[in-house]
């Protein structure tokens, strides 16, 4: 990861919504804050031996500016933090509502190829690109 970028996003660049969201966030992302990983490309286990394609396929992953995984709506509400739309993702992370939302979270997580079929109309996508 590039020393001046603050967050990297390890994501699935299989799943329509998720790159959707990943064009969004890049597109937001003027200061060029971010850096976006695509778990699947050949390459990805070579430079981030250190993150495990398995887990990050069941939950989103990224890395702050100091090396520190995190996870989950965390790292959304990092992100929404560094495009200036923190306040859209803060609930989520107030102590009652965590939970809650965590599992929502999960729960999309673990469906997402259906709940993209449904919102996209594709399930998975082979040449999906965040560019």
């Amino acid at each position: 990861m590039s020393s001046e970028k603050s967050l990297t996003i390890f994501y699935d660049g299989g799943c329509p919504l998720c790159v959707r969201e990943m064009k969004h966030l890049k597109r937001l992302d003027s200061d060029k804050k971010m850096a976006f990983e695509d778990i699947l490309v050949d390459d990805f286990s070579a430079r981030y031996p250190n993150v495990s394609v398995e887990n990050a396929n069941k939950i989103l992953h990224g890395m702050n500016q100091n090396g520190e995984m995190i996870y989950g709506l965390d790292v959304t509400h990092a992100a929404w933090s560094l495009v200036g739309r923190g306040w859209l993702t803060a609930p989520l992370r107030w102590p009652i509502l965590r939970w809650f939302a965590d599992k929502t979270y999960l729960f999309f997580a673990r469906n997402r190829n259906q709940i993209s079929k449904v919102l996209t109309g594709k399930s998975r996508c082979e040449q999906c690109s965040i560019d």
